[in-house]
């Protein structure tokens, strides 16, 4: 990267045991050091939050041999992933994702087979009513069998993990597969504990660690391991239901995202460099079941820790269900516009439990003119999320859990530009429209038909995230769910 003055980037001087800053001095050695300071740094963004104090919204660390550019605040996130989106459009160098995705699929594909992929996803979800009445009808099926599963409960106290999971996956199953899965098929109980155990060992130090130091870390045994031998099953799923789509494929009428990509498959056959052949069908499934459930699940179950948590927020938003929906129906997308404040909280659960602080890394596409600094083509970047998030200009006291932040004075709505928890621009996340939906039906459904029982005093309970790198997940807790 050059520096303005004429100062080169690549001539200033690395100290041992720090980093170079933008400015060319020295970074405290929590970046690049030992291996717990590298784990104290992404355990927590705070270290994120003095380098910027120091150096300014933009500037480098390196984590192991990575050069890392991370830029901080809203102002330098938005002009990178917005206004100069086609150059922050790669996808970041991620050592484990690179071993167990290989460049494959939507998420963790770039240049051109990652615009083809996205593309062609984007419009099958569409087709087949992504962000529409149809699958609003399967979300709303679905909440149903949610509720029927945690009435079986009988009040007795529970981890809503699993049927929250099970909920969330069977709606994007119906789109990718075809169908949903009953909450007792063993292939499906199979398939959730796999994503379950992926969850946790993708939080893992030393799978995070994988990121940074690959070469080592492929000698060393450890959950790194694991995730290997879990993705080698997932494909064996996926390619057991890509055979079975294939026995019974109607060319004329495709049932599912599979059958879609069979057809383009099909329509492409005599390209011998098309990007739609079986390894990328298999990885963009993956891809799709993954974000699909696993975001959207962790997002409901840390709702639910949260309004345990503040009883009174809950009964503002039973009162308005009340009002709006009542209980002799199920709630529905229109209902959003007239229930400002659940609708609020919503979006404060997504806001404060910051689920992907650090966002997933981008990449320059090319030699990037960015603000004063040219940066190289490939460096990975780090936009990171919270600083937006958390900015305390927009959202006042951002450490407190607070729906009135998207609430004006007069109680309605309020809308804000920093609200990007899907990220932002060329590489926001496929499915945010199915996500959005999900949160508010499901949440609603629950919350029409029960009230929400802590086993602790609330003032006792603790909404702080376990430590991760990647996805800010809630501590393990039980509930109770009270019929209304």
């Amino acid at each position: 990267m050059c520096m303005p003055s004429n100062r080169c980037y690549k001539c200033l001087r690395q100290f041992r045991g720090g980093n170079l800053g933008t400015e060319g001095v020295k970074v405290p050695r929590g970046l690049a050091g030992g291996f717990q300071d590298l784990h104290f740094a992404f355990r927590c963004l705070y270290p994120f939050l003095g380098l910027s104090a120091k150096y300014g919204p933009v500037f480098t660390i390196y984590v192991g041999s990575l050069r890392v550019v991370v830029l901080y605040g809203q102002e330098a996130v938005k002009e990178a992933l917005i206004d100069q989106g086609d150059e922050f459009s790669g996808r970041g160098k991620l050592a484990l994702a690179d071993k167990l995705a290989k460049g494959r699929g939507i998420i963790f594909s770039t240049g051109e087979r990652w615009k083809q992929l996205r593309r062609f996803a984007l419009t099958t979800l569409r087709n087949f009513g992504m962000g529409k009445k149809s699958v609003e009808e399967r979300i709303q099926e679905e909440a149903r069998f949610l509720v029927e599963r945690l009435r079986n409960t009988h009040e007795r106290p529970f981890d809503p993990t699993i049927p929250l999971t099970h909920a969330v996956s069977n709606v994007i199953c119906s789109v990718v597969f075809g169908d949903r899965f009953d909450y007792e098929d063993q292939k499906f109980l199979t398939l959730i504990k796999l994503t379950e155990g992926n969850d946790e060992l993708f939080r893992s130090f030393l799978a995070q660690l994988y990121n940074f130091f690959p070469t080592l870390m492929d000698y060393i045994p450890g959950p790194h391991q694991q995730l290997i031998k879990n993705a080698e099953e997932f494909k064996r799923f996926v390619l057991a239901r890509v055979k079975m789509h294939k026995e019974s494929l109607d060319l004329s009428c495709p049932r599912d995202f599979i059958d879609a990509f069979l057809i383009k498959m099909e329509q492409e056959r005599q390209n011998s460099q098309s990007e739609f052949n079986t390894d990328n069908l298999v990885r963009s499934t993956l891809d799709l079941f993954f974000a699909g459930t696993g975001t959207s699940s962790t997002t409901l179950n840390y709702a639910l820790l949260i309004l345990l948590k503040y009883p009174e927020i809950e009964e503002k938003v039973h009162e308005e269900i009340d009002h709006v929906v009542g209980r002799s129906r199920s709630p529905c997308m229109a209902d959003r516009s007239q229930m400002p404040y659940t609708d609020a909280v919503i979006h404060e659960v997504q806001r404060f439990i910051n689920l992907v602080p650090l966002n997933v890394p981008h990449a320059v596409t090319r030699d990037t003119h960015f603000r004063q600094y040219v940066i190289p083509k490939g460096t990975t970047i780090f936009p990171v999320l919270q600083s937006v998030l958390g900015d305390s200009r927009e959202f006042p006291k951002p450490e407190q859990f607070n729906p009135g932040h998207f609430l004006d004075e007069n109680g309605a709505f309020r809308k804000s530009d920093f609200f990007i928890p899907f990220s932002a621009g060329k590489r926001i996340c496929v499915g945010e429209a199915l996500a959005r939906m999900e949160l508010f039906l499901l949440l609603t459904t629950i919350l029409q038909n029960f009230t929400l029982k802590s086993r602790i005093d609330p003032k006792d309970i603790d909404i702080t995230p376990l430590p991760s790198a990647g996805i800010s997940a809630p501590k393990p807790y039980q509930l109770c769910v009270l019929p209304r």
